[in-house]
């Protein structure tokens, strides 16, 4: 028998030998069991009860402290105790031949290995690789790729200034001048010349998720790449009352001028021309496609070094005149009849009287529409008459709102067709005006609709347009910024999504159909 060491040991003992031998005699006597002996004995019991829980306790103690050693490593560890999973997972406790259990007193801790690379949160991380299209050679003496035109980023957008087939030329209103140069990537040959790779610099379209949006084409990426990440080559003056300069986006040949051949273009603008850039946008998500690619840019030839708006220029393009810059010349009157007769309709040919051009009746639907939104009046109303201009607006600056009183004689302007595609309009000229009040809207613009093209009113009747426009105009690194980021971009939507619901209370209150215009 070991001695005890701590006090309360001591006392424990010695309170024990004092009532054992003491119970044994009165039990053990002849004595009355009186009441005092029967309550002396019961405590007697109880604390020899307590004293032997007590004693166990310790004993377990012990144990586990015996047991308890610092492990040097996982392996030591899985090597001293092969039935303790490091896993995470809880084994079955073990049975005993008695048909009792063993419940182990263990602490299971999970195990995982080290992060190597922080989480890919789509949206937050660019991407390293592309997907890999092959670029179809399109100009006389271009060799085929050698390898990918679609490698890293700065391979990527080099590969991407590849337009062929938009040749851009010819003349459009009194406009023209500056060169720019196309870089391309490796494994792309242009007859006998070589390009070197641009210094490495980040794309102003930053696409940071797999794929660009649904309604922006491979092409309408590849174009505003082309726009916003061209090298200067030279400058061509040409005389332009507008300011406008047209930008020739590839380096001529030894010798020459740069000029809007074969070669393509983009129409370099003022400033204050910035929201074609958002014209371009809304245009592709209402699924209009009738505009051509726009994007911002930081130009060398603005001396305030102000963002200026840039679109690509198209040589297939009918020719305008130098008065209306129209490929087909009307008069508000005639635009009345031709929306009466309806041309081209369901495949219909119209008679001669009828006084019908080659466009088809829906073009004037979906211009009316783009049109009343952005509330461009240089289409439609070129004198200012459905609405209170302002001094500076341009039928002010001419003197054209007294005009208003004869307005079947007014000359529309910037109606223009393609060469090659006559039925259909392209929208050009696209200058919005965002600070027109609710109370000053032109619905001159949408005189005489009978119809509008449905996937256009079901994206203005949607939740989605604001998140559209916004991941659509963050593509344009140099918009964004200049509009004063978020909270900038979110006032011009919030404009475009008050006119869509005056627009769809307008289309509801006046009976205006709604069809589908996928001719």
């Amino acid at each position: 028998m070991t001695c005890p060491d701590k006090p309360g040991q001591l006392i424990n003992w010695f309170i024990c030998s004092l009532c054992v031998p003491r119970a044994r005699k009165l039990w053990s006597s002849r004595r009355p069991r009186t009441r005092r002996n029967l309550l002396l004995g019961t405590a007697c019991a109880i604390y020899l009860g307590f004293l032997v829980s007590q004693v166990g306790r310790t004993s377990i103690q012990h144990g586990q402290a015996a047991d308890k050693r610092p492990p040097r490593n996982r392996d030591s560890a899985e090597a001293s105790f092969p039935e303790i999973p490091l896993d995470g997972t809880l084994a079955p406790p073990e049975s005993q031949g008695n048909g009792t259990t063993l419940q182990p007193n263990v602490v299971y801790i999970t195990l995982r290995s080290k992060r190597s690379k922080p989480a890919n949160i789509r949206g937050t991380v660019k991407p390293k690789r592309r997907k890999k299209y092959a670029v179809a050679s399109g100009i006389p003496g271009q060799q085929a790729l050698v390898g990918p035109s679609f490698q890293t980023q700065d391979a990527a957008r080099a590969a991407d200034a590849e337009v062929l087939g938009y040749a851009q030329g010819g003349n459009l209103a009194k406009i023209g001048e500056p060169s720019w140069r196309l870089v391309r990537g490796p494994g792309v040959r242009v007859g006998v010349l070589d390009f070197q790779l641009p210094k490495a610099r980040e794309s102003n379209i930053r696409i940071y998720s797999e794929s660009a949006p649904s309604w922006l084409s491979r092409e309408d990426i590849r174009r505003m790449r082309l726009l916003a990440d061209g090298a200067v080559a030279g400058v061509q003056p040409v005389s332009s009352r507008s300011g406008a300069r047209l930008l020739v986006l590839e380096e001529s040949t030894a010798g020459s001028l740069p000029r809007c051949g074969s070669s393509p273009c983009g129409l370099l603008k003022q400033p204050l021309d910035m929201s074609e850039v958002f014209a371009f946008h809304l245009d592709r998500i209402l699924g209009l496609n009738r505009t051509l690619p726009s994007v911002s840019r930081k130009s060398e030839f603005i001396r305030d070094g102000r963002p200026c708006p840039i679109t690509l220029w198209d040589s297939s393009l009918s020719p305008a005149s130098n008065d209306t810059h129209s490929s087909v010349k009307l008069t508000w009157g005639t635009y009345q009849q031709l929306l009466k007769q309806k041309c081209w309709l369901n495949g219909r040919v119209p008679k001669p009287e009828w006084g019908c051009t080659e466009i088809h009746h829906h073009e004037w639907s979906k211009m009316a529409l783009f049109d009343f939104l952005l509330q461009i009046y240089n289409r439609l109303d070129t004198n200012c008459c459905g609405f209170r201009p302002r001094k500076e607006d341009a039928c002010v600056q001419n003197g054209l709102r007294p005009n208003c009183d004869d307005q079947n004689s007014a000359t529309l302007a910037h109606i223009i067709q393609r060469k090659h595609d006559p039925r259909h309009l392209v929208f050009i000229d696209n200058k919005g005006f965002f600070d027109r009040s609710e109370d000053n809207l032109n619905f001159k613009l949408l005189e005489g609709i009978k119809e509008f093209p449905e996937s256009a009113v079901s994206v203005l009747k949607s939740q989605h347009l604001r998140q559209k426009l916004l991941q659509s105009l963050f593509l344009d690194k140099v918009y964004w910024e200049s509009q004063g980021g978020r909270q900038g971009i979110e006032k011009l939507i919030d404009v475009i999504e008050q006119r869509a619901k005056i627009l769809i209370t307008y289309i509801n209150a006046h009976g205006v159909k709604v069809l589908p215009m996928n001719e």
